[in-house]
């Protein structure tokens, strides 16, 4: 069985090489713009500055025929199957980076930590919830 999965938008970032590119968001994962197709523009007219959202990517450079890494690609590390890792290579390289809004301009979304890289496909975008959602 397939599913099709259609990207919604691309990421336009600094980060180019995604071995020099940070493990993780937190980890100076530097601003970025996610570029969305105009089709889905009604999609983020509740997003606001300051918000947290789950930005799901499609890692479109990772190795899926991968099913066990070296944590943090560290050597010393015993060999680790990748669903209790958050490598990137993987058989359905999903990403998942929690950012913050910092502007929107039309299409446009200005965040923070984003630590992917420049062109990987966007599927979609997740609030991220507290107890008040």
């Amino acid at each position: 069985m397939t599913y099709e999965i259609r990207p919604i938008g691309v990421v336009e970032s600094p980060l180019v090489d995604p071995a020099t590119a940070p493990k993780q968001g937190v980890e100076g994962g530097p601003e970025a713009w996610l570029v969305l197709d105009p089709a889905v523009a009604d999609g983020i007219a509740d997003l606001a500055v300051g918000d947290d959202v789950f930005v799901l990517t499609w890692l479109h450079l990772a190795d899926r025929s991968v099913l066990a890494v070296h944590p943090r690609d560290d050597p010393r590390t015993p060999l680790t199957g990748v669903f209790s890792t958050r490598s990137s290579d993987r058989p359905n390289p999903i990403g998942l980076h929690r950012v913050r809004v910092l502007q929107i301009d039309g299409c446009r979304v200005h965040v923070a930590d984003l630590e992917a890289v420049d062109g990987t496909p966007i599927v979609d975008l997740k609030p991220v919830l507290d107890a008040t959602r």
